[in-house]
Protein backbone atom coordinates (compact mmCIF):
# COMPACT_ATOMS: atom_id res chain seq x y z
CA UNK A 1 0.00 0.00 0.00
CA UNK A 2 1.12 3.34 -0.62
CA UNK A 3 1.13 6.04 1.83
CA UNK A 4 -1.71 8.66 1.07
CA UNK A 5 0.60 12.04 -0.87
CA UNK A 6 1.64 9.16 -3.47
CA UNK A 7 -1.79 7.29 -3.09
CA UNK A 8 -3.85 10.10 -4.36
CA UNK A 9 -1.87 10.28 -7.43
CA UNK A 10 -2.76 6.93 -8.16
CA UNK A 11 -6.19 6.77 -7.96
CA UNK A 12 -6.89 8.53 -11.02
CA UNK A 13 -7.58 5.47 -12.85
CA UNK A 14 -11.48 6.06 -14.82
CA UNK A 15 -12.91 2.51 -13.59
CA UNK A 16 -12.30 0.03 -11.10
CA UNK A 17 -11.05 -2.24 -13.77
CA UNK A 18 -8.62 0.10 -15.30
CA UNK A 19 -7.20 0.26 -11.79
CA UNK A 20 -6.72 -2.85 -11.42
CA UNK A 21 -5.10 -3.97 -14.16
CA UNK A 22 -2.49 -1.04 -13.30
CA UNK A 23 -2.11 -2.52 -10.29
CA UNK A 24 -1.75 -6.23 -11.85
CA UNK A 25 0.80 -4.84 -14.44
CA UNK A 26 3.20 -3.82 -11.72
CA UNK A 27 3.62 -7.10 -10.09
CA UNK A 28 6.30 -9.05 -10.41
CA UNK A 29 5.84 -11.89 -12.21
CA UNK A 30 8.47 -14.14 -10.53
CA UNK A 31 7.44 -12.71 -7.29
CA UNK A 32 3.61 -14.27 -7.96
CA UNK A 33 4.72 -17.03 -8.96
CA UNK A 34 6.29 -17.87 -6.06
CA UNK A 35 4.00 -16.21 -3.51
CA UNK A 36 1.39 -19.08 -5.46
CA UNK A 37 3.46 -21.99 -5.36
CA UNK A 38 4.18 -21.34 -1.42
CA UNK A 39 0.50 -20.87 -0.66
CA UNK A 40 -0.25 -24.14 -2.55
CA UNK A 41 2.11 -26.30 -0.79
CA UNK A 42 1.44 -24.54 2.61
CA UNK A 43 -1.84 -23.78 4.04
CA UNK A 44 -3.56 -23.71 7.67
CA UNK A 45 -6.32 -25.11 6.33
CA UNK A 46 -5.00 -28.67 4.99
CA UNK A 47 -3.51 -29.81 8.30
CA UNK A 48 0.07 -28.45 7.62
CA UNK A 49 1.90 -27.57 11.03
CA UNK A 50 0.63 -24.40 12.51
CA UNK A 51 4.52 -24.14 12.92
CA UNK A 52 5.37 -24.99 9.00
CA UNK A 53 2.31 -21.65 8.30
CA UNK A 54 4.05 -19.00 10.73
CA UNK A 55 7.26 -20.05 9.54
CA UNK A 56 6.14 -19.16 5.79
CA UNK A 57 3.84 -16.25 6.64
CA UNK A 58 7.43 -14.53 8.79
CA UNK A 59 9.30 -15.25 5.94
CA UNK A 60 7.27 -13.46 3.67
CA UNK A 61 6.90 -10.19 5.74
CA UNK A 62 10.42 -10.33 6.31
CA UNK A 63 10.75 -10.21 2.04
CA UNK A 64 8.65 -7.33 2.08
CA UNK A 65 10.98 -5.59 4.85
CA UNK A 66 13.98 -6.17 3.24
CA UNK A 67 12.74 -5.39 -0.28
CA UNK A 68 12.82 -1.31 -1.17
CA UNK A 69 9.37 -0.83 -0.96
CA UNK A 70 8.95 -1.47 2.75
CA UNK A 71 8.40 2.77 3.03
CA UNK A 72 5.14 2.65 1.03
CA UNK A 73 3.69 -1.09 2.42
CA UNK A 74 1.20 -1.72 4.43
CA UNK A 75 0.88 -5.70 4.85
CA UNK A 76 -2.85 -6.56 6.56
CA UNK A 77 -2.45 -10.30 8.38
CA UNK A 78 -6.12 -12.19 9.73
CA UNK A 79 -7.34 -15.45 9.22
CA UNK A 80 -10.33 -16.66 7.09
CA UNK A 81 -12.26 -18.59 10.10
CA UNK A 82 -11.76 -17.97 13.86
CA UNK A 83 -10.99 -22.06 14.18
CA UNK A 84 -14.01 -23.23 15.68
CA UNK A 85 -13.32 -21.70 19.51
CA UNK A 86 -15.97 -19.88 21.31
CA UNK A 87 -17.01 -16.18 21.14
CA UNK A 88 -18.49 -14.66 23.40
CA UNK A 89 -19.96 -11.75 21.16
CA UNK A 90 -22.82 -12.30 19.08
CA UNK A 91 -21.87 -11.19 15.21
CA UNK A 92 -23.26 -7.64 14.37
CA UNK A 93 -26.76 -8.25 11.75
CA UNK A 94 -25.98 -5.79 8.95
CA UNK A 95 -27.50 -7.47 5.58
CA UNK A 96 -29.16 -10.97 4.62
CA UNK A 97 -25.27 -12.00 4.97
CA UNK A 98 -24.30 -10.57 8.25
CA UNK A 99 -20.96 -10.87 9.56
CA UNK A 100 -19.02 -14.58 11.36
CA UNK A 101 -17.35 -14.58 14.60
CA UNK A 102 -14.48 -12.36 15.38
CA UNK A 103 -10.48 -13.55 13.71
CA UNK A 104 -7.51 -11.66 14.76
CA UNK A 105 -6.34 -8.71 12.76
CA UNK A 106 -2.68 -7.10 12.28
CA UNK A 107 -1.47 -4.65 10.86
CA UNK A 108 1.79 -4.50 10.07
CA UNK A 109 3.76 -1.02 8.26
CA UNK A 110 6.36 1.26 8.91
CA UNK A 111 3.42 3.81 9.06
CA UNK A 112 1.51 1.69 11.84
CA UNK A 113 0.45 3.02 14.95
CA UNK A 114 2.90 1.56 17.60
CA UNK A 115 1.27 -0.39 20.20
CA UNK A 116 -2.85 0.91 18.96
CA UNK A 117 -5.60 -1.75 19.44
CA UNK A 118 -8.67 -1.08 16.57
CA UNK A 119 -12.17 -1.10 18.66
CA UNK A 120 -13.87 -0.42 15.85
CA UNK A 121 -16.30 -3.15 13.96
CA UNK A 122 -14.44 -4.39 11.05
CA UNK A 123 -14.84 -6.94 8.38
CA UNK A 124 -12.72 -7.95 5.71
CA UNK A 125 -14.96 -5.65 3.40
CA UNK A 126 -12.77 -2.80 5.30
CA UNK A 127 -9.47 -4.31 3.52
CA UNK A 128 -11.54 -3.54 0.19
CA UNK A 129 -12.98 -0.34 1.59
CA UNK A 130 -8.90 0.83 2.35
CA UNK A 131 -7.57 -0.25 -1.17
CA UNK A 132 -10.73 1.65 -3.15
CA UNK A 133 -11.03 4.75 -0.83
CA UNK A 134 -6.87 4.88 -1.40
CA UNK A 135 -6.25 4.05 -4.95
CA UNK A 136 -9.84 4.28 -6.75
CA UNK A 137 -10.81 7.39 -5.01
CA UNK A 138 -13.26 6.08 -3.10
CA UNK A 139 -14.98 4.30 -5.68
CA UNK A 140 -17.01 1.11 -5.11
CA UNK A 141 -17.45 -2.31 -6.60
CA UNK A 142 -21.36 -2.66 -7.37
CA UNK A 143 -22.84 -6.16 -7.31
CA UNK A 144 -25.59 -4.87 -9.17
CA UNK A 145 -23.76 -3.35 -11.63
CA UNK A 146 -19.64 -5.27 -11.96
CA UNK A 147 -20.86 -6.75 -14.45
CA UNK A 148 -20.71 -10.40 -13.40
CA UNK A 149 -21.68 -12.67 -10.88
CA UNK A 150 -22.07 -11.50 -7.61
CA UNK A 151 -23.60 -13.04 -5.01
CA UNK A 152 -23.57 -9.77 -2.14
CA UNK A 153 -26.99 -8.16 -1.65
CA UNK A 154 -25.44 -5.04 -1.12
CA UNK A 155 -21.85 -2.67 -1.39
CA UNK A 156 -20.70 -3.94 1.57
CA UNK A 157 -17.94 -1.88 2.16
CA UNK A 158 -20.60 1.48 2.31
CA UNK A 159 -22.53 -0.40 5.27
CA UNK A 160 -22.45 2.49 8.09
CA UNK A 161 -21.01 0.03 11.02
CA UNK A 162 -17.84 -1.02 9.22
CA UNK A 163 -15.37 1.28 10.60
CA UNK A 164 -12.07 2.56 8.51
CA UNK A 165 -8.73 1.24 8.91
CA UNK A 166 -7.02 4.36 7.50
CA UNK A 167 -7.56 4.51 11.79
CA UNK A 168 -4.78 2.58 12.37
CA UNK A 169 -2.18 4.77 10.59
CA UNK A 170 -0.03 7.63 11.15
CA UNK A 171 1.45 9.11 8.06
CA UNK A 172 2.60 12.22 9.90
CA UNK A 173 5.14 10.04 11.65
CA UNK A 174 8.42 9.05 10.35
CA UNK A 175 8.84 5.46 8.40
CA UNK A 176 10.18 3.31 11.29
CA UNK A 177 12.84 0.87 10.24
CA UNK A 178 11.85 -2.82 9.19
CA UNK A 179 11.97 -5.05 12.21
CA UNK A 180 12.31 -8.73 10.89
CA UNK A 181 11.42 -11.67 13.16
CA UNK A 182 12.99 -15.11 12.81
CA UNK A 183 11.18 -17.38 10.77
CA UNK A 184 12.47 -20.38 12.94
CA UNK A 185 12.09 -19.29 16.63
CA UNK A 186 13.14 -20.95 19.74
CA UNK A 187 10.23 -20.95 21.55
CA UNK A 188 8.88 -23.58 24.81
CA UNK A 189 5.38 -24.07 23.54
CA UNK A 190 6.51 -27.53 21.87
CA UNK A 191 8.67 -28.98 25.30
CA UNK A 192 7.77 -31.98 26.39
CA UNK A 193 4.32 -33.60 26.05
CA UNK A 194 1.93 -33.39 29.12
CA UNK A 195 0.59 -36.94 29.77
CA UNK A 196 -2.81 -37.27 28.86
CA UNK A 197 -4.33 -38.22 32.60
CA UNK A 198 -2.79 -35.19 34.26
CA UNK A 199 -4.69 -32.83 32.09
CA UNK A 200 -7.84 -34.80 32.96
CA UNK A 201 -7.01 -34.35 36.73
CA UNK A 202 -6.54 -30.55 36.04
CA UNK A 203 -9.71 -30.53 34.09
CA UNK A 204 -11.20 -32.15 37.69
CA UNK A 205 -9.79 -29.26 39.87
CA UNK A 206 -6.43 -31.17 41.16
CA UNK A 207 -4.45 -28.44 43.15
CA UNK A 208 -2.04 -30.79 42.95
CA UNK A 209 -2.39 -31.89 39.39
CA UNK A 210 -2.23 -27.82 38.65
CA UNK A 211 1.38 -27.61 40.10
CA UNK A 212 2.46 -30.59 38.37
CA UNK A 213 2.00 -29.03 35.11
CA UNK A 214 4.42 -26.22 36.05
CA UNK A 215 7.13 -29.05 34.61
CA UNK A 216 6.06 -29.10 31.21
CA UNK A 217 7.38 -26.01 29.73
Amino acid sequence: MSTIPSASSASSASTPAAAAKTAADTMSAANAARASAAQSVISGSTGNSSLDVTALVTSLVNAVMASPDWNSSAIFLSWDDWGGFYDHVVPPTVDANGYGLRVPGIVISPYARQGYIDHQVLSFDAYDKFIEDVFLGGQRIDPHSDGRPDPRPDVRENVSMLGNLINDFDFAQPPRPPMPLPVHPQTTLTGTPVPGGLVAAILAGSQPAARLLEGYS
